[in-house]
């Protein structure tokens, strides 16, 4: 078993077999996911990566020594060779996973695959199929569930400290700055191209509300659309690029590129390395070089003309085996971050994901509980609270068939959750209540 303690060092009793790892997609989340590999040299070792971005791909190569030959630009080179390491790590772009994860479990790679599976629930399902047809095992990158704040929540739930779970109320704050350059300006603004606001950003919330409800979803509504970053809401005279060109509100406005990508109090630190992808060979980018990939790209756009169509705000209802409910809301304009209330027959948990405490309230005695949160110095940044660097320890279990954990989230899991998340999106369009088991059915899918 494993062991946390407050800087991240893990104790291990039993020293289980060093797995070797190959990169597909060196983008951020990717490269998170070795650097945590990086500080274990006794159980991983990355013999191989596929990326098409030199810069990052040498990056990746000079990190771990990995030979050049094991050195690819695409995910078709890499698969196309004989099987040269126990498991694959998938971090492309979401509308690139299908291709690589059925390739990869074809030649009978396990995998770490990021969220969301897929584009649509049809290739979830193909995957999740897939794998079950090939034997291989599929871990999914819901990172929020190896957490310590989530952790103590799931451990407080099962303990029963609040009883029978009968309600949970939980809330997606994207922030308003995180909100314009990810799902305004960059990779996830719009549907076609990648996913639904609700699988690109909330399926770690839909994932964690079903894990902790631990019932299955039996119906969903949902409602949201698009209402604030669109051309009617643009200032008088604002041009269609924040880039290089005068703006008459530069000065008032939030989302000013100088504001978000230069400032000294740049709000997230992962919007510059964003910016500048294949423009930068520094780590961290220069600011020529975050200029240059904002003049070369959409994040250079005014805010209200950037092309996007993603919801900024949606609220998702859901109902359980057993009556038990669920409310899920994202919003765009906050400042950014998570909370959570669950409601129990013996008692009420409340929390937000930022805090250090858990505060549960127990009916009996009418007393409040302070629960501790491990201390960790991860963050939306750079580690999702530490939930990037659970995932490593656990799937390192996993992978090796020796995992006494609660939290992983294997292919079937992550695909009903994902089940849920399109259902919800086939609700909110068509303004109807959607039974998941039926939806399900009709995906060929068994839930």
């Amino acid at each position: 078993m494993l062991s946390y303690n407050k800087n991240h060092v893990k104790e291990r009793v039993v020293v289980l077999k060093k797995l070797t790892v190959i990169l597909i997609g060196a983008g951020n989340r990717g490269t998170t996911y070795v650097e945590n590999m990086k500080n274990l040299p006794d159980m991983f070792d990355v013999v191989g990566v596929a990326e098409p971005i030199e810069a990052r791909r040498r990056h990746i190569k000079e990190m771990f020594d990995i030979p050049e030959e094991n050195c690819f630009t695409n995910y078709k080179e890499i698969l196309s060779m004989p099987k040269f390491a126990d498991m694959a790590i998938i971090a492309t772009l979401d509308e690139m996973h299908l291709e690589p994860a059925l390739a990869a479990i074809e030649c009978g790679y396990n995998l770490l695959l990021e969220k969301p599976l897929a584009q649509t629930a049809e290739e979830c399902v193909a995957i999740a199929n897939a794998a079950k047809e090939k034997g291989v095992k599929v871990l999914v990158c819901h990172v929020l569930r190896y957490t310590p704040f989530y952790k103590t929540v799931k451990t407080a739930v099962m303990d029963g400290l609040i009883g029978n779970v009968m309600s949970v109320l939980a809330v997606e704050g994207v922030g308003n700055v995180h909100q314009s350059h990810s799902y305004v300006r960059g990779n996830w603004k719009c549907e076609d191209e990648t996913t639904p606001m609700l699988l690109a950003k909330c399926c770690h919330d839909v994932d964690i509300i079903q894990w902790l409800i631990d019932r299955p979803c039996e119906k969903v509504s949902s409602f949201g659309e698009l209402t604030y970053f669109k051309p009617e809401n643009a200032p008088e005279n604002a041009p269609l690029r924040c880039v290089d060109t005068f703006c008459p509100v530069r000065e008032s406005c939030p989302y000013d590129i100088n504001k978000i990508y230069f400032s000294e109090n740049c709000p997230l630190r992962f919007c510059r390395y964003a910016a500048s992808k294949g423009f930068s060979e520094n780590d961290p980018p220069l600011d020529e070089e975050v200029l240059t990939g904002i003049r070369n790209s959409n994040y250079g756009a005014c805010v209200y003309h950037a092309g996007n169509d993603v919801v900024d705000h949606q609220i998702v209802n859901m109902q359980f085996a057993g009556g038990v409910t669920a409310s899920l809301t994202m919003n765009a304009f906050n400042e950014g971050g998570r909370y959570i209330r669950i409601f129990g027959t013996k008692g009420e948990l409340y929390a937000n994901a930022s805090d250090t405490e858990i505060t549960v309230f127990t009916f009996e005695d009418r007393k409040k509980i302070n629960l501790t949160v491990e201390w960790t110095e991860e963050s939306i940044e750079g580690g999702h609270g530490g939930g990037d660097t659970g995932i490593i320890y656990e799937l390192y279990e996993y992978f090796n068939g020796d995992y006494k954990g609660f939290c992983a989230a294997d292919i079937d899991i992550s695909t009903e959750n994902h089940v849920i998340a399109f259902a919800a999106e086939k609700a909110r369009k068509t303004e109807t209540v959607v039974s998941i088991s039926e939806y399900a059915k009709s995906l060929g899918f068994e839930y």
